[in-house]
């Protein structure tokens, strides 16, 4: 038997295309019993007429405002959506639309929501309202400041979590109570134990009006810079069998001598130094006798960082 498999020409393929910008939108705060309006740009980007039959909505809190259908849309013509938010209580809405045609994707689906808050009541409120540390040494720390405020009364936060070991929040007991018009500064803490981008949410819950409250937090581990130095110094004059290699963090010593055993060539690669420290090196030569040299020359190196 043979099965022959056959599938639409690319012409057909893109013939009819309801594309919407965006495809969703989160319309933030509202203040509840208010109404505030987004538009979304719908395009035919196929190359056949399409007709919008149908239009649908989920979430109480939604509306399509002035919409008539059927719709007809040559090829590249487009039109707007209009889509009110009217938040009826306090808290998180979330809805869609929802369009039918006759194209190839039939059910084009757009995705809102939005947070009503009453600001009669006591709000809290949080800044910065996200966080953002950049690069961060693996193992080190870095820190940013946060501050919570109460409006429109007292505010008692009872709880704050994040969803990462790499960030942790200090200088807030809990549970804590803020007075209207008042705030408090906490200290937040990015310690990243791996190299790469980490991102979490802080979750700050109160009895606001406007719990909980949200603060998203990123920042790149950088991993930790290996670096060492090279010196290189001329032979002595005399007969020697080796040298020393001493070290130190002030002009002038004191020095610590840092190569385990005696060096038979004139260049020594100090693996041991650390990021942003200044170092003081010299070299003594060693005799058949075993007698040991002035010191020479003193160098100095500035390790970079990281």
């Amino acid at each position: 038997m043979v099965l022959f498999l056959s599938a639409w020409p690319l012409s057909h393929a893109v013939a009819q295309q309801l594309q919407c910008n965006p495809c969703s939108y989160d319309y933030a705060q509202v203040q509840v019993g208010t109404s505030t309006q987004y538009i979304f740009q719908l395009t035919n980007a196929g190359s056949r007429k399409l007709t919008i039959r149908h239009k649908g909505k989920d979430g109480r809190d939604f509306s399509i405002s002035n919409f008539p259908l059927p719709l007809t849309l040559q090829p590249g013509q487009g039109t707007q959506l209009r889509v009110n938010f009217t938040p009826s209580v306090t808290g998180k809405s979330t809805g869609t639309v929802t369009l039918v045609s006759d194209a190839l994707n039939s059910k084009l689906t757009i995705s809102v929501w939005g947070t009503g808050v009453n600001t009669n009541a006591a709000n809290l409120v949080v800044s910065p309202s996200s966080l953002s540390f950049g690069n961060v040494t693996v193992g080190s720390s870095a820190s940013l400041p946060l501050t919570l405020s109460a409006s429109n009364g007292p505010v008692t936060i009872s709880s704050v979590q994040d969803n990462s070991s790499e960030f942790a929040l200090s200088g807030l007991a809990l549970p804590t109570t803020i007075s209207a018009g008042q705030s408090v500064t906490a200290t937040m803490m990015f310690t990243p134990n791996a190299s790469g981008t980490a991102s979490a949410n802080l979750v700050v819950t109160s009895d606001a009006a406007n719990s909980p409250n949200a603060v998203p937090l990123t920042g790149v581990g950088v991993a930790v810079s290996a670096h060492s130095t090279d010196l290189t110094w001329d032979p002595s004059q005399g007969v020697v069998i080796g040298y020393d290699v001493y070290r130190g963090t002030t002009k002038g010593g004191p020095y610590a001598q840092i190569n385990p055993v005696l060096d038979a060539s004139t260049n020594y690669t100090d693996s041991t130094v650390s990021a942003g420290t200044t170092y003081y090196y010299v070299v003594t030569a060693i005799d058949s006798n075993n007698m040991q040299s002035t010191n020479s020359n003193e160098a100095k190196v500035v390790i970079p960082t990281p």
